[in-house]
């Protein structure tokens, strides 16, 4: 049976790939009825992960916060988003989980604010954020999926 972060590993690595097939154009075109781009996808992951993760358990995310305020729940590509930012979030992909593998078990994450997601899933301690970040992921994927015919 895979691993939960290698799940996670594996879906961004699919991400990372979707936006390896696109130009920067078509990264940053939002399609007729979204109200997103696959750019923008892509560093909601990352800010997500973060947010349900580092935030509530009251630790300071381990990205910039260039990405958490431009890619967090609630926002939308407001601009054009850079080839070198991009890039940067492809690299967060693999480095956020990374880091987050490490800080799990280190013991790092002592504490958990209790939260309701969007999608009504209750979350009590950072073992629930796995299994959610997996779905939320997967769901993105899902969307970029869409997107991707789209945008050309």
């Amino acid at each position: 049976m895979p691993k939960p972060l290698d799940i996670i590993r594996n879906t961004r690595k699919r991400l990372s790939e979707m936006a390896d097939g696109h130009t920067l154009e078509q990264l940053n075109r939002i399609p007729e009825k979204y109200n997103n781009n696959l750019a923008w996808n892509l560093g909601h992951v990352v800010a997500s992960q973060q947010v349900l993760c580092y935030e509530l358990s009251a630790l300071p995310p381990t990205v910039d916060a260039t990405i958490m305020e431009k890619f967090r729940r609630g926002t939308k590509p407001e601009a054009w988003i850079a080839q070198e930012e991009i890039e940067r979030i492809k690299k967060l992909l693999v480095t956020s989980i990374d880091q987050f593998e490490k800080d799990l078990e280190s013991g790092l994450f002592k504490i958990f604010t209790p939260f309701t997601t969007a999608m009504g899933i209750q979350l009590a301690s950072i073992e629930d954020t796995i299994p959610t970040i997996i779905f939320h992921e997967g769901l993105h994927l899902g969307y970029m999926m869409a997107m991707r015919k789209l945008v050309g």
